[in-house]
Order: structure tokens, then sequence, then C-alpha cells
């Protein structure tokens, strides 16, 4: 297929395709499948190999924000049974990072829900930072708390933090009928401001929420142009008691065309199978590791993902390898230029990058990694705790898994999280 080639040469070269090329890949059929991830396979292994990078969730603060995001169990309004508490403590954050670290996770993400932190909520992260650096040698910490303040990634980057995460979610243009209490350029305003600071940036999309290609290809083309090391691919869990609780519009070959995409329009840069992956691609999601070079390791914020061993069994009977701590993600050309070089438009020659970036870290910049929203795809942030004091967590009753228009619930495919950081219950990982 000449559409095919010529994304693949574009990919080794680290050229941008046309958008009427990234539409063609989300329109190709079913019977030409296997063609689309054996080329884009071809563009992830040049600059990655056959590595997989493990990153694990630990959720900090859980429900009770004041964000009216549709996508998300823990908006406004959700009536949705998950998990709810506020803010582990240091020592409890890293014990639940520890869990991840020994199931092979090289970066640990700190998630926590609300709007954005505050001074003191900056505070409280930077301790955790601390704890979890100092317990596990050489872990990666990406930090995703929603909008920031102006200085706050500055201190987060002192306190240790390597990465930021803060998704589009989807295309500027429809962005207003997902979200209404934060803009857009609010999102954009944020990735930016953690780019100056020195940290790596990571900003991605949710997919399935009733958008059109267009609107896909429109927000990766963004996320090409506002230049983040890592793009999360998160696929929409409907949760029950959310307004997008009915949108079950996603197939397992739909996804893998949308990462297929990712790839050729971002084709150096770490491509993450994000939440939604267990439940939308299930038996082929061996398949997309053909497509991503990163995934997140067991539960997310709000949902149990696939357990921890399966992953890692996945990975090895698929021909990967799990990426090593000592493994620089990025291709060479990224790694050294930090947070430069985005989705590979303004990076050096191809034959000054690298190859898949195997070579040892020099320190700072991490990797370039952290998942967007894991589960839910939250907007992520730190909301002020009521009375302002540190609480432990507390567990709500669980309630029913999402359903699909017309059907009864899903409890086949959906499960909401009983288990790790916040609960009583050990991790899958």
């Amino acid at each position: 297929m000449d559409l095919l080639n010529t994304l693949v040469d574009k990919g080794l070269r680290r050229e941008l395709p046309t958008r009427e090329e990234a539409l063609a890949v989300l329109a190709t059929s079913d019977d030409d499948l296997l063609d689309v991830v054996a080329a884009a396979g071809k563009v992830r292994r040049q600059w990655f190999g056959r590595r997989v990078k493990l990153n694990y969730l630990v959720n900090l603060k859980s429900g009770l924000c004041p964000e009216d995001c549709s996508y998300c169990s823990q908006r406004l309004g959700s009536k949705a049974g998950i998990l709810k508490y506020t803010w582990l403590k240091p020592d409890e954050a890293s014990k639940a990072a520890a869990a991840g670290v020994a199931g092979g996770a090289k970066r640990v993400c700190l998630v926590a829900s609300g709007r954005g932190p505050t001074d003191r909520d900056v505070d409280r992260v930077s301790k955790t930072i601390e704890a979890i650096k100092e317990q596990n040698e050489g872990v990666e910490v990406c930090a995703c708390l929603g909008l920031l303040s102006d200085g706050q990634a500055d201190r987060l980057r002192e306190a240790g933090a390597d990465a930021y995460n803060h998704n589009l979610n989807t295309s500027e243009e429809t962005y207003g009928a997902i979200t209404t209490t934060h803009t857009y350029a609010d999102r954009v305003e944020t990735v930016q401001q953690a780019q100056a600071a020195g940290l790596s940036a990571c900003s991605g999309l949710i997919a399935g929420m009733g958008e059109s290609d267009k609107d896909l290809v429109d927000v990766v083309f963004a996320l090409r142009d506002l230049d983040p090391d890592s793009v999360p691919v998160n696929f929409l869990i409907p949760f029950e008691g959310t307004p997008l609780a009915k949108e079950w519009n996603l197939t397992p070959q739909r996804c893998l065309r949308i990462l297929a995409m990712v790839r050729f329009v971002c084709p150096d840069v770490e491509v993450r199978l994000a939440g939604g992956r267990e439940v939308h691609l299930r038996s082929m999601q061996p398949l997309a590791l053909h497509l991503v070079n990163s995934i997140f390791l067991g539960d997310y914020l709000t949902s149990e993902g696939q357990a921890g061993q399966a992953d890692l069994d996945m990975i090895a009977d698929a021909g990967f390898e799990v990426e090593g701590a000592g493994t620089t993600t990025l291709p060479r050309h990224r790694a050294d230029a930090l947070t430069g070089g985005g989705c590979g438009s303004q990076a050096s020659a191809p034959e000054q990058a690298g190859g898949c970036g195997s070579h040892e870290a020099s320190g700072g910049g991490g990797c370039g990694s952290h998942g967007g929203g894991g589960g839910c795809g939250p907007c992520g942030g730190l909301a002020a705790v009521a009375g302002g004091e540190e609480s432990a967590p507390v567990t709500e009753p669980v309630g029913a898994p999402a359903s699909p228009a017309g059907g009864p619930a899903r409890t086949d495919l959906v499960a909401v999280r009983r288990r790790g950081a916040g609960t009583d219950l050990a991790p899958n990982a």
C-alpha cells in the first residue's frame, strides 16, 4: 500500500505526515489492519527497539474534584462508585510506589484529583517525591497535579520530579463540549510551564468520547506542535454515573488504528498505551505493543487493570522486553535535548539520532514518560483539603460498573478499583 510505504519512510526520517495521510490511517479497513500495524511497527522499532517501558500510577487523592470533565469518574457530581479519600501521606505513597517498582516499573506517576495545587499541596507532593526517591534508587517520578500556577513547576523540579503530565484529551474545537470549568488553553499553558521549568513534558489524549476522525487528528497534531516527550493514549472507560457512561463506540481494530496514527505522527516520542486498554483491546493487547513502547503496570486511578504478572507475561510472549532502569527511554537526539525535539519535527538528521536510544542516561530531564490518566482519563490536579489537615484514606462503597447503551452492566469489562493505594488491599503489581 503506497500510503503505508510513504508513512514508514517519513517515520524513519522523523517527518510529519499530512493531515490527509493521518486521516487515511484511521479510515483503513479491517482487511488492511495487520499491514497498518506492521508498518507502524517498523517506525516503533527504529526508535525504541523491542523495549517496553513500565509505569506505575499512585493515586494520591481520589474523587472530590470540583471540575466537570465529562469523561471522569472523579468529576463534580459523579455518581460512579469509586474510592474517595484525601491525601496519602508520603510514607503511604512511597510504599505504594515500591510495589510498582518491584514489578519492574521505572517511573512512578503521582496523580491527585482536583483543579490544581495550592502551594501547600505542592509542599505535600514535594515531600512525597523525596520519600519515593529516597527509598527507590533511580526511579523516575512524574507528577500529574492539574493546572499549575506560576513557580509551581520549578518547585516540583527542585523537589526531584522528572516529568509533569497534563493531557489535552481532545481537539480544541470540541473541548468545550467535554469540560466547561477550564479551557483547552489552560491545559496548553500548564504543559508549557512544565517545559519551561525543565520538566519532561507528557501530554496525551482520550479516544472514544464520540469524537470524529478529524478531532483525533487535530489533537495529535496539536500535541506534536506542543512538543511533549511522551504521549499517553487513553481509551475512554464509560463509568456509570458520568455523562459519557453510554459511549461504548470503540473496537479493538479502531484502537489499533488510532495508536498507529499516533505513532506515525510522533515517530520518536514515547507513546504510552494507557487507561482502557484491557477494556477495549482485550485479547488484541499484544498487537498494540508493536505500536507503543510504554504501558502502565497494574491498576489505574479508579479502575482495576490487568494483573501485573499478566502484563509481564504478555510482553515476554509477544517477543518484547521490559526496559531496564539503566536504559534511556528516548532516542539520543531527544534525550540529549531533554524536552526539545517534540515529536521529531525540529530534530537533527537521522544519522545523528543514535538509533533506539539504548545508551545510558546522562542525568537530568527524565525519560519523558508518564501517562495521562490511567483508567478514567482524569484532568489531574490537587484540590485544597477541607480544614487544611491531612487525613487517612477513607474508602466508600463500590458501585456498579459501566453499562453500554441499551444493555446490561458490563461487569465483564469494567472493574472499579478496590485495591492498591488508598485501600487495605495489596496492588496487583
